[in-house]
């Protein structure tokens, strides 16, 4: 095939088949969730995060945003969160998962629930007036509310995001830096954070139990967590030995599938049939 037959279905514009496909994926992926979020069809589904010499009740559970495509198909965030992180139609997810955590909150009195965010969402009116009106509403509903910020989108304004952790530390808000060791943190952004959890991301916890560098680096990272008085969760616990490993060493609370998939019908919806979604 000649130059000209080579590109020739390529639209004008993209210089490469792959990414023009990757293009067109992306727009896909954004058309259904805009769809998704436009008509509501939004919703959480709940992990447990239990205590790792204690695993029988739950600390606290992490309720995970999910979409319905047009088919009724639910969508997990892995799917779909890294094409609208920095869209205005991430910003909507974010406010729409703040609604249900916080509906979910006010249901459920003895409920201690984490919620993702991301540092984009401080600047957004929408969402902060959410959070202060229902805090304002409920003052006890911010001391069992955690919320979650990965390190990537922590280290985007970090001077903005420990200012916004100290004000709503202040109304008993905690807060999790999600996916630790998975990116970059300066340890320096890590000391004035004052995250009050770490989740140490699954990368270094899966099969933990028979291999020597996730344990030492798993070690590090807790260490770490130690030192700044962090409460450390292990992500990503899929069997019983990477469980009993990780308890035998020292970390507080363990999250994955080993205790329990994400669903949307957690434990004190008993009425309705349980769906787990991945």
């Amino acid at each position: 095939m000649g130059q000209d037959g080579k590109w020739a279905d390529i639209p004008a514009g993209h210089d490469t088949a792959l990414n023009y496909a990757v293009m067109s994926r992306d727009r896909s992926v954004m058309e259904m969730v805009q769809q998704a979020v436009d008509h509501n069809q939004v919703m959480l589904a709940y992990q447990p995060v239990v205590p790792a010499r204690s695993p029988a009740v739950p600390a606290y559970y992490e309720g995970l945003i999910r979409i319905l495509d047009e088919t009724g198909r639910i969508i997990p965030a892995r799917e779909f969160i890294e094409v609208v992180e920095a869209t205005e139609t991430g910003r909507q997810i974010d406010c729409l998962a703040l609604e249900n955590g916080l509906d979910t909150l006010m249901r459920q009195p003895d409920l201690r629930l984490a919620l993702n965010m991301s540092a984009r969402s401080i600047g957004y009116p929408r969402w902060m007036e959410t959070l202060h009106g229902r805090l304002d509403e409920q003052p006890t509903m911010g001391e069992r509310l955690i919320l979650e910020i990965t390190e990537s989108s922590a280290m985007i304004v970090p001077e903005l995001v420990t200012g916004f952790m100290r004000d709503l530390q202040c109304r008993g808000v905690s807060f999790a830096l999600d996916d630790f060791g998975a990116g970059f943190t300066s340890f320096r952004y890590l000391r004035d954070f004052y995250f009050d959890i770490v989740k140490i991301d699954g990368q270094f916890i899966r099969g933990i139990a028979d291999s020597a560098d996730n344990q030492v680096l798993t070690s590090a990272l807790s260490a770490i967590a130690t030192q700044f008085d962090m409460l450390t969760v292990a992500e990503s616990v899929e069997t019983a030995r990477d469980a009993e490993y990780l308890a035998a060493v020292g970390i507080n609370c363990l999250q994955g599938y080993f205790f329990g998939a994400p669903t949307v019908n957690p434990p004190w919806q008993s009425d309705a049939p349980d769906q787990a979604i991945g």
